[in-house]
């Protein structure tokens, strides 16, 4: 299974509507993807790893996709549309990592 994630970056001042990000534009992802998304998850930063630091992300988003080749043949053709809605919802400058879930526990999604 591949994992893409997109990573967020917190600084401050940063802008980034979650409600727009986890409602309309996750929809409208879902939308261009199809059927080649198994899954979306979206996580909302609350802390770094000291007491009361920052979160180093804002927000990260994961699409969850059984091969490579599937995102990148569902992703492509609806690039300039999903990247065209970032500044609807943030002004930050997203990181985007792409892995192979090797291993999950026992009962836990993603």
């Amino acid at each position: 299974m591949i994992r893409v994630s997109v990573l967020y970056p917190n600084r401050p001042g940063v802008r980034f509507d979650l409600g727009y990000y986890g409602g309309a534009h996750m929809a409208l992802v879902r939308e261009c993807l199809g059927e080649a998304c198994l899954g979306i998850a979206v996580d909302q930063g609350v802390s770094g790893a000291a007491p009361g630091s920052p979160a180093p992300f804002v927000a990260v988003g994961h699409l969850f996709f059984a091969s490579l080749e599937a995102f990148q043949q569902s992703f492509a053709p609806h690039a300039a549309r999903i990247m065209g809605d970032l500044p609807n919802f943030t002004d930050a400058e997203p990181l985007v990592q792409i892995s192979e879930v090797r291993e999950r526990a026992a009962g836990v999604e993603g």
